[in-house]
């Protein structure tokens, strides 16, 4: 288990649980938790889906939202819905691999991998972390910003030392770090419930917007997008490290137990995700889809016209969930290339070297005075085009029972995964052949 990993979690897995112990010795950590009662047990095993949920509602979600709802309406929602049943699946079998296997997901492809496939994967997963900080960053900047009117530039370098201090909580243990991260997960959740029942969506319309459509190139490039923005390549690699190792298992029945903790986990994290980005994309149809706004496409012309609209209330929600959003995806952002680096290259720097590398391309982009909601769209649509180097590995080896034993994927499983991956591929591949016409 990699030194990234463990510094996520005690030797014991739960904390104040005991090594589980060969059979019929002592209960193991599984036993004496489930003893508290089943809903203790459930709660105290919440946890890593719920990390990997906040990057599923970064500041790239709010760029693909505002402009997919400014410019369409709810024609998108679907693509909203659909990205999020895609983002279950994939993160519950990242949990998979990562609890039958006590390994992460880098790990295994460089045990399972030919040398030159691993680094390729690792170079495209470095570049994908970049573009994941770019959307992190600059949200989180955008919130300080819209706050307390901090010039974007500080703002950002703000955003580093506040994400590396939400990161240093887990040297005291992985369950604090947990808890901040889910914490900033429910600041976004009341933020997006407010303004939900503040501004109260058009119920027709929503409905009308599951109904799978598409209007051109232009709403083409922003499902891809959205979906680049909701189904992200990091923490695919990263849930396989929050899960691995964390509960101690005697055998493949207590594994199996663990697995049904972890798929309420990921229903649970990650549907709260999903209404918060449909939540989102209905208020800002509702508001924005108008003649004199459909062209909105800046989060903070989006902030002031949510102030002039509707009242300073909303405004103040929208700044506060910004924040939350890139200050805590970001630092999730940081231990995932962590994770991946030691994972797929076995080579460990220092986070906050890390933390500095990453950050660079945002910085330039706020030094230059780029527009900031064009670059997080733009790096969300780079993201989805890392999708299939992390998926199709995952399912490779979820579906291979030398891997994964009696916990190998189903044979339905695995074709909807690779569906999954195959139909992100087409739409990116279509998306050029577009853009290049």
């Amino acid at each position: 288990m990699s030194d990234a990993v463990t510094a996520l979690r005690p030797a014991a897995a739960l904390e104040g649980a005991s090594v589980a112990l060969p059979d019929g010795a002592a209960p193991s950590a599984l036993e004496q938790l489930l003893e508290r009662g089943r809903l203790r047990a459930t709660l105290a095993m919440l946890g890593p889906a719920f990390v990997a949920a906040i990057a599923y509602v970064d500041p790239g979600n709010f760029a693909t939202n505002l402009q997919g709802g400014a410019q369409f309406g709810y024609l998108l929602l679907w693509v909203v819905l659909v990205a999020n049943l895609m983002a279950m699946l994939i993160q519950y079998l990242s949990a998979k691999l990562g609890i039958a296997t006590d390994r992460d997901l880098p790990e295994l492809c460089r045990e399972r991998f030919p040398r030159a496939v691993t680094w390729g994967l690792w170079a495209q997963a470095e570049i994908m972390a970049m573009s994941t900080d770019v959307a992190e960053f600059l949200g989180a900047a955008l919130g300080l910003n819209l706050l307390f009117g901090v010039p974007l530039l500080p703002a950002g370098l703000m955003t580093g030392a506040i994400a590396f201090a939400i990161l240093e909580l887990q040297t005291r243990g992985y369950r604090r770090f947990e808890l901040a991260v889910s914490a900033l997960l429910g600041i976004v959740f009341l933020g997006f419930l407010y303004e939900a029942l503040r501004i109260g969506p058009s119920a027709s319309g929503s409905l009308h917007g599951l109904l799978p459509d598409l209007r051109g190139t232009s709403s083409l490039y922003l499902a891809v997008g959205i979906i680049g923005a909701t189904v992200m390549p990091h923490v695919i690699y990263l849930h396989s490290a929050l899960t691995n190792g964390r509960m101690a298992c005697r055998n493949d029945s207590e594994r199996r137990r663990v697995l049904r903790f972890e798929k309420v986990d990921v229903i649970v994290a990650l549907g709260c995700a999903g209404l918060i980005n449909m939540a989102m994309l209905a208020v800002f149809a509702k508001l924005f889809h108008t003649p004199a706004l459909s062209g909105l496409d800046s989060i903070s012309l989006a902030h002031a016209q949510l102030g002039h609209l509707v009242g300073g209330g909303a405004a103040l929600a929208f700044a506060v969930a910004l924040f939350a959003s890139g200050a805590s995806s970001s630092s999730v952002g940081t231990y995932a290339g962590q994770v991946v680096m030691q994972g797929f290259i076995k080579v460990k720097i220092p986070l906050l070297v890390r933390r500095a590398v990453t950050m660079l391309p945002a910085i330039a982009i706020l030094a230059v005075g780029m527009n900031p909601t064009a670059a997080l769209v733009l790096s969300q649509v780079v993201l989805s085009f890392g999708i299939p180097f992390a998926l199709v590995p995952l399912v490779m080896l979820t579906s291979n029972r030398s891997v994964m034993g009696v916990h190998v994927n189903r044979r339905l499983t695995t074709v909807a995964a690779f569906a999954i991956a195959a139909t992100i591929t087409l739409l990116n591949a279509f998306l050029i052949y577009q853009q290049l016409r």
